[in-house]
């Protein structure tokens, strides 16, 4: 698997900023607060705070003012995974190799702690401390994050994803259902980092969503790739969880060879997108790559 340039440094300055914003909090209830730590800090690739500093790194941005969307993005985040995890939605025990949040804690202290991370996020934007260059972009950042992560965005994808559980559903629909679920919070990783930059230009700025929507969402076509040909030992969680919960997935529709093709071919179209662009935009290219070669 390709390793990613510093993957390492960033997570590490990630899991530290959230690490300090819980540990600023005044304790009202100590267990509410370990399970949002539990949700939060233990484990986790971090892959979308890492997609947000290595799109400020090819813009030339200052990494203090991509903490904060990295952050946020990252909360938003832990509290779905929390949430999807919990016996109403997909009823799973085991979450990156532990016990999954409701488990560990309880099912009330879940649903809090997934709440809470929620509006974490959007604590996180409101008082994060931009440069002055950006402070005027604070309200525009707020507003594509609940996009991404509402209705029209993340939980839509949610829904959707449910409602076609038991059912047989087309390859659109099934892209659709994606785009939103995984995809718009992938994307935002990018575009809200976009939107900071004074120096990228309306073109530049539509290439790079293009190169994040289409690996988001060849991110889930290698996750519903992973699920069939991965052991539980390497996922951290039951392998063939999607095909016992009888879900439509790629794989289902396209057959096996035919989903590792459709990644290919975005994979290419979001290198096709950032080759366009007048930055160094190799790291980007690197994760585009890790996307469809990860094993879990």
């Amino acid at each position: 698997m390709t390793q990613l340039k510093q993957l390492d440094l960033y997570q590490t300055r990630i899991n530290q900023y959230l690490a300090d914003k819980l540990a600023a909090y005044e304790i009202n209830d100590k267990r509410l607060l370990s399970a949002m730590q539990y949700g939060l800090l233990i484990g986790g690739k971090r892959m979308r705070p890492y997609l947000s500093y290595i799109t400020g790194d090819a813009l030339g941005l200052e990494l203090s003012d991509v903490d904060g969307i990295a952050a946020a993005l990252e909360c938003i985040h832990a509290f779905s995974l929390i949430h999807d995890d919990l016996p109403s939605m997909d009823d799973d025990d085991l979450r990156r190799g532990q016990p999954t949040c409701h488990k560990a804690f309880d099912e009330a202290t879940a649903i809090l702690a997934g709440d809470s991370l929620q509006t974490l996020a959007f604590d996180i934007l409101v008082n994060h401390n931009f440069s002055d260059k950006v402070e005027s972009k604070r309200v525009s950042l707020i507003r594509q994050l609940v996009h991404a992560s509402g209705y029209q965005g993340m939980c839509g994808g949610q829904a959707l994803d449910i409602s076609a559980t038991n059912k047989k559903i087309s390859l659109i629909e099934l892209e659709k259902l994606h785009s939103l679920k995984t995809g718009a919070l992938l994307k935002a990783s990018v575009t809200m980092v976009a939107e900071i930059s004074n120096d990228i230009t309306d073109n530049e700025k539509h290439q790079l969503a293009i190169y994040a929507e289409h690996v988001g969402l060849a991110y889930q076509v290698r996750d519903d790739i992973i699920d069939i040909i991965s052991s539980d030992e390497e996922l951290g969680k039951p392998a063939g969880s999607d095909v016992s919960a009888n879900k439509s997935t790629y794989p289902a529709l396209l057959g096996l060879a035919g989903a590792q093709q459709k990644a290919d071919n975005l994979y290419q179209q979001a290198l096709q997108a950032l080759a366009t662009l007048p930055y160094n935009t190799d790291n980007l290219a690197e994760f585009a790559t890790f996307i469809i070669k990860r094993a879990h």
